[in-house]
């Protein structure tokens, strides 16, 4: 995926319109994690000799405006990283943002409002996507991606305004994202571990497939674990799990035996009786009670995939291990995230619960990537590709 950088071309004086993911939470107008926002600084700031739109999205405002889901503390936050103003537009599109557009001087930076405000954003119809991104498109001259998180979505703001838009290049967090997890997609099977937790088999499948024969070990935890108690026939009482996992699972296991022999599951498990008094108690993998919810692997299980992972070449994780939100149901991710840091291979933190995990527990700074993306990254660990990316200019 050799694809020109922002380095590659020269931008110099353009309007340039810049897809960021902004996608941050916001409560009551503050947001409580700038991550995505700091990830952004280094192309914002390499792009000062231009005039920058920035666009992103915000939740799941289903194509009309919704306060909630406003960009604006964005802007105030980005301001203030950037020790200069940032005007923000309360629009995407039309009058107001050319109107905004034609007063900019190079160095400018200037916020959109949410791109999803507009059903156009992410309509099948192709006619609706096209028109909203040509809208989109009309007030620059050039486009930089530097939105990984949202580089697996065929959307007007990521694909769509590439038909309208030369130079289409990428900033240095999808460079950056790219290069890391094309390190761990083309990694040599001895010694490649991958940890697979989070509540669904579902959301994990494709890269299940299509890792499982390339890694030397894969190790499962979390909900997704008892999906795959639930397919052997073993109780799981009252633990999250649902029959579309429970499918899923099943055709997994079904694989032969070379590769399941690659594929572990919990020995043991932390569970909380739901049903009674709220004990909580250890368990073999076949004791879970009924009436009784697993909510976290246990010591047995944390021992034997943190040594797993100290030893690997190669590791990649993506979901936690339980219910790391709530004690002591967190041991099992923070046994994960200390051995990844421990590991003197190769590890990348796959986006998603496992950044919150990782961030909460102080230990981000010991990975040598985390990723902006967790959808992202595994859809990119699952084919090699994603179409944000693809539609951007080749070298």
């Amino acid at each position: 995926m050799a694809k020109k950088s922002i380095q590659d071309v020269d931008l110099t004086g353009q309007v340039v319109l810049c897809r960021v993911d902004f996608n941050v939470p916001i409560k009551d107008g503050v947001i409580s994690d700038d991550t995505r926002i700091r990830a952004s600084l280094p192309t914002i700031q390499y792009l000062a000799n231009t005039k920058l739109l920035l666009c992103s999205h915000l939740g799941r405002p289903e194509g009309a405006p919704d306060p909630k889901y406003t960009l604006a503390p964005c802007a105030e936050r980005l301001s203030e990283l950037l020790g200069k103003p940032v005007r923000f537009v309360d629009d995407c599109v039309g009058p107001k943002v050319a109107a905004a557009v034609a007063e900019m001087q190079v160095g400018d930076v200037l916020l959109l409002e949410n791109v999803r405000f507009y059903p156009g954003e992410t309509a099948k119809d192709k006619d609706q996507m096209r028109a909203f991104a040509e809208q989109l498109a009309a007030p620059a001259q050039a486009f930089v991606d530097d939105a990984f998180g949202s580089a697996a979505k065929k959307q007007a703001s990521v694909t769509g305004v590439t038909e309208f838009l030369s130079p289409c290049v990428q900033g240095f967090l999808m460079e950056k994202e790219v290069s890391m997890l094309s390190r761990v997609y083309n990694a040599p099977q001895e010694g490649f571990v991958v940890v697979l937790g989070g509540a669904k088999v579902a959301d994990k499948i494709d890269v299940i497939k299509s890792l499982l024969p390339r890694c030397e070990k894969m190790l499962i935890g979390g909900a997704m674990a008892w999906a795959f108690f639930r397919a052997k026939g073993m109780e799981i009482g009252e633990s999250l799990c649902s029959d579309e996992s429970v499918q899923l699972a099943t055709e997994i296991l079904n694989s032969d035996a070379e590769l399941l022999s690659k594929l572990l599951l919990p020995v043991d498990v932390h569970m909380q009786n739901v049903a009674g008094d709220h004990a909580t108690a250890f368990a073999p993998a076949d004791g879970i009670l009924p009436g009784w919810d697993a909510q976290d692997i246990g010591p047995e299980t944390t021992k034997l995939y943190a040594d797993i992972v100290r030893q690997a070449r190669t590791v990649f994780w993506n979901g936690p291990m339980g219910h790391f939100e709530q004690k002591p149901f967190d041991t099992g991710t923070l046994g994960i995230a200390q051995a990844m840091g421990e590991c003197p291979g190769f590890n990348v933190v796959g986006g998603g619960d496992s950044v919150a995990a990782v961030t909460q527990m102080d230990l981000a700074d010991k990975m040598d990537h985390v990723s902006t993306g967790g959808g992202a990254s595994l859809e990119f660990l699952a084919s090699g590709s994603l179409v944000g990316v693809d539609v951007l200019d080749d070298k």
